[in-house]
């Protein structure tokens, strides 16, 4: 389905013109703006079409390339807990090619556009490499316009283009290419659920119910999300989280429209296909029905069946988090997402560790685990774009930041970090938790990017996530292995990840690794018997991460465990 903007097509009449292909359907809008065209091209080989439309006014012709689809069986590879994504907000990372800025770039405007692009994100891979990075997320990269305040991508004004403050669509499939080279991983920000308000669709819409509502008579989106997983809610109760629009400047789309599906699902299918993506992170995601998603996923996945999509469901409650996965039908629809993204256990490490809450609530949220089809997917994180530095809401704390962070890259699951909480990077409510990465950009201070020019507690916080994702990196059973939860009360969280869920086998063939977290200001001892457990028959345990703590002892089938204060130890146990 093409859309065609122009004047007077309700009059026009089109043609096609190509070997193999069939124009079988025009849909022109009331006031002439618009036109659907549908194109049967199954059988046509690559090739350029030419589309002509006439009037009694004149005629254009122009080009439309049908391009080759991938045929790389390596391509489009997706995503899993053996990685680790690292989201990049592309305006506040790095500048690499200052023949993209723009005259309206302005670091000192904390809502403005600061300059960073694809090419600064391209010179950094060894960085994130030497950090243990596997997979790249970049906040939106569609253009928005004239959007003066939109750095950020949530508010397109074109989504078939990439926005100029970053570089071209050539650039980004250059980045691209770089990360595949490494044999690492892109993941695209897409938002199917709202556009900024500078989209030329918003005063001349395509169709007549192309959002829901209009920019002078809309309703605004609500946020209860338990009114979606409310079997005996009333539809008012839940009708303005889908149909609300989410800011005034960004007006919501109508996925129930069957014309709005099929343009936000072809776009994301374009978007894959252009830049070899492996992923897609998907924006607001409770605020689309999930009737849409269903279909989403189901020619995405039909295209690309390795292709993973995370979603944002932004609640601390797994009912709720666990409602819009895939693999299972709530109210006689999948939503075929692949994963959401963990929010509960974002806010219980928060409640845990910066706001004197008991390791048991962490157990207790991890016991939730049973409501997910596939667990094992959440994609785990201390803080995103969205929310407080986890530095800050720590008090400055190095050791809970530290511990945090060893929490989130030993669990099950996929670890996501926020571009710059490896280095300990603070700031409050949004924009404050926006800020630059220091030694992006010219005139920087200092330069992060290099252990040389680190702060020593960047540095402190840079090794110690490093060395664990390091760690992780070399064994199966810390990225994929399962997971048993051994002790918790109100200090301390012990857990084992190994490649089965039996006890020690004799010849060393499976891995163990004990996980034992420690948030009290003090050492604590903790007794773990080992009987009818998967450490049952271990009898070594020498610690990985770090090094340096002393190794436990056992007696009688029961491990003693010394930890000290605010630290987490890994022990590779035999």
């Amino acid at each position: 389905m093409l859309l065609v903007h122009g004047q007077m097509l309700q009059q026009a009449q089109f043609t096609l013109q190509g070997e193999g292909v069939k124009l079988v359907r025009i849909q022109p809008s009331a006031n002439g703006h618009w036109a659907f065209l549908w194109v049967e091209s199954a059988s046509a080989a690559p090739q350029t079409l030419w589309i002509t439309v006439a009037n009694d006014h004149g005629q254009v012709r122009w080009p439309f390339p049908l391009a080759q689809r991938s045929r790389d069986p390596a391509a489009h590879r997706g995503f899993s807990s053996a990685d680790v994504l690292y989201l990049i907000m592309t305006d506040r990372f790095a500048q690499g090619a200052p023949a993209n800025n723009q005259p309206s770039d302005d670091r000192a405007a904390p809502r403005g556009w600061h300059g960073g692009n694809f090419a600064g994100i391209q010179q950094h891979l060894d960085y994130l490499q030497q950090l243990g990075v596997t997979t790249v997320w970049t906040t939106p990269v569609a253009s928005n316009g004239a959007m003066p305040e939109s750095y950020h991508g949530y508010a397109a004004t074109d989504l078939y283009a990439v926005d100029s403050h970053f570089g071209t669509l050539d650039d980004y499939r250059l980045l691209s290419d770089a990360l595949h080279a490494r044999g690492m991983k892109l993941v695209i920000d897409l938002v199917p659920n709202h556009i900024g308000v500078q989209h030329p669709w918003v005063l001349d819409p395509p169709a007549p119910d192309w959002f829901h509502g209009t920019l002078s008579s809309h309703s605004t989106a609500e946020h209860d999300f338990l009114q979606l997983v409310d079997p005996h809610a009333p539809e008012r109760a839940w009708r303005d989280i889908t149909n609300g629009w989410f800011t005034n400047a960004m007006p919501d789309l109508n996925q129930e429209n069957p014309l709005v599906s099929r343009y936000l699902v072809q776009n994301a299918i374009w978007w894959v296909e252009t830049a070899n993506l492996d992923g897609i992170r998907l924006d607001t995601f409770p605020y689309v029905g999930r009737a849409f998603w269903h279909d989403f996923h189901s020619a995405l996945h039909g295209a690309y069946p390795q292709l993973t999509t995370v979603g944002e469901v932004f609640h601390r409650d797994p009912e709720v988090t666990s409602f819009f996965a895939g693999g299972v039908a709530h109210r006689g629809i999948d939503t075929g997402l692949d994963t959401p993204f963990d929010f509960p256990v974002y806010f219980t490490l928060r409640d845990v560790l910066c706001h004197g809450k008991p390791m048991t609530n962490l157990a207790a949220v991890l016991r939730q685990d049973a409501l997910y089809p596939h667990p094992e997917r959440l994609v785990s994180f201390i803080g995103n774009h969205d929310t407080v530095r986890f530095l800050t809401e720590a008090g400055g704390s190095l050791p809970v930041a530290k511990l945090a962070l060893g929490l989130m890259i030993t669990l099950r699951g996929t670890p996501q970090i926020y571009s710059g909480d490896e280095i300990g990077m603070t700031g409050k409510e949004d924009p404050d938790n926006r800020h630059d990465f220091p030694g992006g950009f010219p005139g920087d201070a200092h330069n992060a990017f290099t252990g040389a020019g680190r702060t020593a507690p960047e540095e402190e916080i840079f090794s110690w996530a490093a060395g664990l994702l390091a760690l992780r990196g070399a064994h199966p059973a810390l990225q994929t292995g399962l997971e048993q939860n051994l002790f918790a009360d109100e200090d301390v969280f012990a857990f084992v990840r190994s490649t089965d869920g039996l006890g020690c086998p004799a010849d060393h063939s499976k891995e163990r690794f004990l996980v034992v977290a420690n948030k009290a200001q003090r050492t604590k001892s903790v007794q773990l018997p080992l009987d009818e457990t998967t450490l049952a028959g271990c009898t070594r345990f020498v610690s990985a991460q770090p090094e340096t703590v002393a190794a436990p002892e056992m007696t009688n089938g029961i491990l003693h465990v010394e930890e000290p204060a605010e630290s987490l130890t890994v022990y590779a146990v035999h």
